[in-house]
């Protein structure tokens, strides 16, 4: 089951005696856990006929002998288990699963992996209840999520900003989330989130930052790229070496792939390099300035140096904006 399906059943009060919440982002297993938690029993019921488990300090047959006791003074009791992929011998629950109590509802929590659908405890959980699994979040998925989670607060951000929490946040969701919140809070004079909002108060600079440096270089503006990566280099702490390689790989990766596009519409761009439909004019541009040969070219730069950045091929005595130097200046001649 998808997760806003899910969570609108959830709303509406449609339960199911089993939910198994596995996979390697733990967001979404943490807000449909949470809802639950909070909202399936009124507050005065919890008492008797919530518990909370935790795998490493639980074992499966203390969590079947609870899933098995009828609720008190109530309709239904819930059965919470937290870090169930650390819980041993997880499969006997299977004879739980296969012939669950309709008055309890089972959540297992099942973080960063996911339960071998071969099993029977999966099967089992399959036909009795529901199986969500959690897939990891791409970077070139990240702006929309973003822009969905402010619309949902009544809240809009342009696609500079979102991209600048993209290149600085990655894709952990929490974290994203989390400095969301605090935008949403802090954003007093209007609804819609802009570069200087998220330098104001997340201290991302609105204009030293990996997206900006990306863009300079897309353009060839070896003033502003220099300028970029100087400050880049007495900042070494909080502009690591990886992530922006990691960034410039993907961007320059996608630049690569856009020129053998027969299709250069805008829409059509966008959903094969997965940016936001704005940018597209930014790669069409970017396009005329690198040719297929130099990107191959620039990729490879760009391998060599994530190899010396690991200590391949270069003294460990350089600091990694000397490399980040170095490399710029490749790329651009």
């Amino acid at each position: 089951m998808e997760y806003k399906e899910l969570f609108e059943n959830l709303k509406k009060g449609i339960y199911h005696p089993i939910y198994l919440l596995q996979g390697k982002e733990p967001y979404y297993i943490d807000e449909i856990s949470n809802f639950i938690e909070n909202n399936v029993l009124p507050e005065a019921e919890r008492g008797f006929n919530q518990t909370i488990f935790y795998g490493k300090d639980s074992n499966v047959l203390t969590i079947a002998e609870s899933c098995m006791r009828f609720p008190m003074m109530a309709n239904r009791q819930v059965i919470i288990v937290k870090e169930a992929q650390s819980l041993a011998k997880l499969e006997t629950l299977f004879s739980y699963t296969e012939k669950p109590l309709a008055s309890t509802i089972l959540v297992l929590n099942y973080k960063y992996k996911t339960l071998d659908s071969r099993t029977k405890l999966a099967k089992s959980i399959k036909k009795n209840g529901v199986i969500f699994t959690s897939k990891d979040v791409y970077e070139s998925q990240l702006p929309k999520w973003i822009d969905g989670y402010l619309e949902n607060h009544n809240f809009k951000i342009t696609p500079q900003a979102a991209q600048i929490l993209t290149a600085y946040l990655g894709t952990e969701l929490g974290k994203v989330a989390k400095e969301l919140d605090k935008l949403i809070i802090a954003v007093k004079d209007t609804d819609k989130i802009t570069p200087e909002h998220i330098e104001k108060n997340i201290g991302i600079s609105k204009d030293y930052n990996n997206f900006e440096l990306q863009n300079a270089l897309g353009m060839k503006n070896a003033l502003k790229a220099n300028r970029i990566i100087n400050y880049f280099a007495v900042n070494e702490k909080a502009h690591p070496f990886q992530p922006l390689l990691t960034s410039l790989y993907k961007y320059f990766s996608s630049l690569f792939k856009y020129h053998f596009l027969t299709n250069k519409s805008k829409y059509y761009v966008s959903s094969q390099i997965g940016v936001h439909p704005y940018f597209v004019k930014d790669y069409a541009a970017a396009s005329r300035n690198y040719s297929p040969t130099k990107l191959f070219e620039i990729i490879g730069i760009l391998r060599e140096y994530d190899m010396k950045s690991k200590g391949l091929g270069a003294s460990g005595l350089v600091s990694s904006g000397e490399l980040l130097k170095e490399m710029v200046y490749k790329i651009l001649h």
